[in-house]
């Protein structure tokens, strides 16, 4: 027998309250998808790497993307919009930019690729046609991928795509299209991959390995853990060599001074590195520790008259040249009361025996006379040839201009002003601290 039972008011109430708890559940899942914290200073494994037209790395995780070195993540789809709207697709699996001038149809294209699908975006804008299927852009190259680097020739026998999946690698001919398959054997099985500096690296995990293109060989003492080289956190594993890991880090430098011994500051995030001129000793530690009135993360630096002025911010904090370093009684004060100029600034360096002290901020140049009262920022000059100085140093041989892990020398403050073409490139790690990877 079927029973047939009269509906009551309170079940009248379940089909709208089931609603409202749905409707709350997918609110809560979107805001939690667009707060979601994720931190790359607790080792996270990253999806994917790329390089932009600007030479800023982008790593990629889940539906998350970090631009830089540092600073916190940004939703992808935020600057790559057509990411999401193809939501049987997962995250970004691997990525590179093509830059290849040989090759003009995709020269300074970034490619991303989503299981079976690839992206190319022009300045952050989608290439008419796609999302194609990867084997229609990359024929030969299978779906789902680990990783993806460029190699320019000679570093690779031509312009390629080196692709990995498992513990297969391809390398791709970008002008025939042709695919040599590789044996990798001494190589971890990638995660991510990139080309920075003209070197390539291979992430497994939060841990990383310098590789040849061409072999797969992986030379020196790896692997090595990532946020000691490509992050800047204000604390790194146990097992950290901390003066290897600053003076080869891949994370530019905030500021660089030299006292009036020639002895060398260096100071990057929560660290700096201190070069003695007398027997080039290297030492590394962190700011709070000989500077802990300024506790981190310095905007610029500069010596003048056997004391530090470094500015963070709105404010400047004066320091005596010396063991220890002797914080100056009434500081910080406001940058616009010690130098009259706003802050936040980009970088000032004085050079030896001259009282004037050159701020950068954006793209101009200022003077301040040292032992006038009050001081004054004036004689404002555009800068042509960066977009951005992200540190400076002026010295007995030239002004060095630091632009993420290069620096150029020019042998005035005038010629660098002056100049319309860039000098030679110089490596920040290696010719400045002398890391030898």
């Amino acid at each position: 027998m079927v029973r047939f039972y009269q509906r009551t008011p309170i079940m009248k109430l379940l089909a709208p309250l089931a609603c409202l708890c749905l409707a709350l559940a997918l609110a809560w899942a979107e805001d939690l998808h667009a707060s979601a914290v994720l931190d790359r200073c607790k080792g996270l494994e990253m999806d994917a790497v790329a390089v932009n037209e600007e030479g800023i790395p982008y790593f990629f995780k889940g539906d998350h993307v970090f631009k830089g070195f540092h600073g916190k993540a940004e939703l992808a789809n935020e600057s790559f919009v057509e990411l999401d709207e193809h939501h049987h697709l997962g995250h970004v699996e691997a990525a590179f930019r093509m830059h290849y001038e040989d090759e003009p149809t995709h020269h300074d294209h970034m490619f991303f690729f989503l299981d079976n699908k690839v992206f190319s975006y022009y300045q952050h804008k989608l290439e008419d046609g796609y999302p194609k299927d990867i084997s229609e852009v990359f024929p030969g190259i299978p779906d789902h991928l680990d990783a993806a680097v460029e190699c320019p020739k000679p570093e690779c026998e031509e312009d390629s795509v080196i692709f990995f999946k498992g513990d297969d690698i391809y390398h791709y001919n970008v002008r025939t299209k042709a695919v040599d398959e590789k044996e990798f054997k001494t190589m971890p099985n990638c995660t991510s991959a990139f080309r920075f500096m003209d070197h390539y690296y291979c992430f497994h995990g939060h841990h990383f390995s310098k590789f040849d293109p061409k072999t797969g060989e992986v030379h020196g003492r790896y692997p090595k853990e990532a946020r000691d080289y490509f992050m800047r956190c204000s604390t790194f594993s146990e097992n950290s060599d901390h003066v290897e890991r600053e003076r080869c880090s891949r994370v530019h430098l905030d500021a660089i001074t030299a006292d009036d011994a020639g002895d060398l500051y260096a100071f990057r995030g929560h660290h700096y590195i201190h070069k003695d001129e007398g027997n080039d000793t290297l030492l590394a530690d962190t700011i709070e520790n000989d500077f802990k009135e300024l506790h981190s993360e310095v905007d610029a630096v500069f010596s003048h008259d056997g004391h530090l002025y470094m500015i963070k911010d709105e404010h400047l904090f004066l320091y005596t040249v010396g063991e220890p370093h002797v914080h100056l009684d009434g500081y910080p004060k406001p940058l616009k009361e010690v130098l009259g100029i706003e802050g936040p600034v980009d970088a000032a360096f004085a050079c030896g025996g001259s009282d004037i002290a050159h701020i950068i901020k954006d793209q101009h140049i200022y003077d301040v006379d040292m032992k006038a009262t009050p001081r004054v920022a004036g004689n404002q000059r555009p800068i042509s040839l960066f977009k951005k100085v992200d540190a400076a140093m002026c010295g007995p041989g030239g002004l060095k201009v630091i632009v993420g892990n290069h620096y150029y020398h020019f042998e005035s403050v005038m010629l660098f002003i002056a100049s319309k073409a860039l000098p030679e490139q110089h490596r920040v790690s290696l010719e400045l601290f002398g890391c030898d990877h």
